[in-house]
């Protein structure tokens, strides 16, 4: 009988049986500098190890004797249940993976009842990914995550682009004042590949191939920023929009968003993609949920690899939610949104 359950198996469910099985499989089917502009982090990557390390420190104590049979792993994000403590937070050019990109990735949150964040740098317009989604789920939230930018026209046209497909908040990006120095760009002079634009941007493939991914962010992103301007001009824009403010690492900036009346903060080191050398999330998620505590806002924690990461994040700081990107986007080179069911599925 277990030969023959064996031999129904399709061969992405027998080879892909946790994350870093489907980051391999997704790595063997990506050039080489697609593959390291997905993988890589920042200056010496120091952070970037630190984030998958840092869990190897803690340890489960088990309660035994508890009764289990009705135990939901649901629990709520932007006003609706989701199904499980996970979202998928903004991960741009996803379609260097597969053509789908983000359309697979919503379609796939929708189908596994968790909300999906959208990256500025997506390669599919805002109005098409959410339809993606509504269309398996009409329940879906999705968040638009911006930079702040130079052009504060493009800047509001995204956000009432965004609000018009239904989007339900805004992730500000305030980790990325300057572009992350990234080794392996520089060396492979990356560049998104011939065909694919930035539609959110209205930047046409011919246009971003005309600089490299940093001279193309600094041209982009307005380094003069600051709560005082920022939260005011989102609720400006934005009144309709929850406004979250993502890449904070310190208990002194969640109090900081808490004063400035922001509706959730995404605890995160950006991946350890943009400044090296700064602590592994899991590390001040305790003190960024202290710091939290009476305030009105939610809180979110991104990062992490096993099931076993994301319930030391809810027990290290009682995040209502856990944030993935970079395993959807190796996913992606698997098997459109089949391989991104594949992750939901082995971390729930």
């Amino acid at each position: 009988m277990a030969e023959q359950n064996l031999t129904t198996l399709q061969p992405s469910d027998a080879r892909i049986l946790c994350i870093p099985d489907l980051e391999k499989a997704g790595s063997e089917k990506l050039e080489r500098s697609a593959r390291e502009f997905y993988n890589s982090g920042s200056t010496d990557q120091v952070t970037l190890h630190s984030n998958n390390l840092a869990f190897q420190k803690y340890r489960l104590r088990p309660r035994v004797l508890r009764p289990v049979s009705a135990v939901s792993t649901s629990t709520s994000c932007f006003g609706r249940e989701i199904a499980f403590p996970l979202c998928i937070s903004p991960a741009g050019i996803q379609a260097i993976a597969h053509p789908d990109g983000e359309l697979a990735t919503s379609r796939a949150c929708a189908v596994k009842g968790v909300n999906m964040a959208v990256s500025t740098f997506a390669t599919h317009p805002v109005e098409d990914i959410r339809a993606a989604g509504v269309e398996r789920d009409p329940g879906i939230k999705h968040a638009m995550q911006m930079y702040t930018m130079r052009d504060r026209a493009l800047q509001r046209r995204i956000i009432e682009r965004a609000q018009g497909a239904g989007c339900t908040a805004i992730f500000l990006t305030a980790d990325s004042p300057v572009l992350g120095v990234r080794y392996n760009e520089w060396r492979n002079d990356f560049r998104t590949p011939i065909g694919l634009g930035f539609p959110n941007l209205d930047m046409s493939s011919e246009y971003i191939r005309t600089k490299s991914h940093e001279d193309g962010f600094t041209t982009m992103n307005d380094p003069d920023h600051s709560w005082e301007r920022e939260v005011a001009w989102l609720r400006e824009v934005a009144p309709k929009m929850e406004i979250w403010v993502k890449g904070v690492l310190t208990a002194e900036d969640v109090k900081e968003a808490v004063r400035w009346g922001v509706d959730g903060v995404v605890v995160s080191n950006h991946g350890g993609r943009q400044l090296d050398g700064v602590p592994a999330t899991i590390d001040v998620l305790a003190e960024c949920a202290e710091a939290a505590k009476g305030s009105r806002g939610s809180f979110g924690q991104m990062g992490h690899w096993r099931d076993f990461d994301g319930f030391i994040e809810m027990s290290c700081g009682d995040a209502p939610e856990d944030d993935m990107n970079a395993s959807s986007r190796m996913s992606m080179a698997g098997e459109d949104e089949v391989s991104v069911n594949c992750v939901s599925k082995r971390t729930k």
